[in-house]
């Protein structure tokens, strides 16, 4: 196997907080291959958005590695960061939040380019017209402001800022729970079509499993900052290993009526604090298959083979 584009080890975020110390992210290492799209998945608060900040050190980790394309970019400065975000760049949640109502959408689209010194004026400007083209907008659009276009739009407008550098990846965090489901359909079949057109790569963190299968090619399933299970697609959706996973899935409506039925089973829906989460297995409290080893022991993700990993004791039992 060759050499993952982006590849997360071991990475570790805490928050200092009036009421202790919250580990966010708790160890996590997953990759991400060129071309392809990774789903993230998992409750809100389970540290999934902090996991996609660290990784462009918008936050801080405080251990771990985060190799993109061959670079470590945990342990660099803000400086020599500059020029590894030019492959690497990110979409957020709410496109009216992260647009400058200010400045119009050419120059919103443009910043990238300015920053990075990236050709002549008269070359961003043209840069900018094609990338409205790109997702679906009219290059007029860019003398408006944000405030003149629909929540989708706006949304589209924060796709082409991300790609204006031509990124390898680009960490995409709930970009479609903002949006109305009619508009959530153009957004996925427009990633779609961009991911194929400019063969770049997608970290996909989303609550919305029934988005993740249209859209990703491999899933890992996150709770309390620890990824429990991570799998391709298919033998997720299929064949969940691990109790959590089935949690989710059991919850989630299905589209397909091929799907097999699942009877869910018992667990509680009570969240412990991040504050003080459970030792062993942090599921545990929740899982309804849980023995006194889970309490004592913290499992490791096991390879079950075809790409499959869960991180349970009793995967080979339930």
């Amino acid at each position: 196997m060759s050499e993952p584009l982006l590849a997360v080890d071991d990475l570790v975020v805490r928050f200092d907080t009036p009421r202790g110390t919250v580990s966010a992210v708790d160890g996590v290492s997953l990759h991400v291959a060129r071309g392809e799209t990774l789903g993230l998945v998992g409750e809100s608060g389970c540290g999934k958005s902090t996991l996609g900040r660290a990784i462009l050190r918008l936050v801080e980790p405080k251990a771990g590695a985060i190799r993109f394309d061959g670079d470590d970019l945990a342990g660099r400065s803000r400086a020599a960061l500059r020029s590894a975000r030019r492959g690497l760049q990110m979409v957020f949640q709410d496109p009216a939040a992260s647009l400058d109502p200010r400045w119009t959408v050419g120059d919103l689209i443009a910043e990238p380019l300015h920053i990075h010194g990236v050709g002549t004026r008269a070359e961003r400007k043209a840069k900018v017209r094609d990338l409205l083209r790109q997702v679906g907008l009219p290059p007029e659009a860019a003398e408006r402001r944000p405030h003149a276009f629909s929540g989708g739009q706006r949304q589209r407008i924060g796709i082409a800022r991300a790609l204006a550098l031509d990124p390898k990846v680009v960490v995409l965090d709930e970009p479609v729970s903002a949006l109305d489901v009619s508009v959530q359909a153009q957004i996925l079949n427009l990633l779609v079509d961009l991911q194929e057109r400019l063969g770049v790569a997608f970290l996909f963190i989303s609550h919305d499993l029934g988005v993740v299968e249209h859209l990703c090619d491999r899933v890992a399933v996150m709770y309390l900052g620890r990824i429990v299970e991570s799998a391709p697609r298919e033998a997720l959706f299929r064949r969940p290993a691990h109790p959590y996973s089935r949690l989710l899935l059991d919850a989630a409506p299905s589209l397909d009526a091929n799907a097999p039925r699942r009877t869910p089973a018992p667990a509680s829906n009570e969240l412990p604090s991040p504050y003080d989460p459970p030792s062993g297995c942090r599921f545990r409290t929740r899982c309804p298959h849980a023995v006194e080893r889970c309490a004592v022991e913290t499992p490791k993700l096991s390879d079950l083979g075809a790409g499959q990993h869960v991180a349970c004791h009793r995967a080979g039992e339930i």
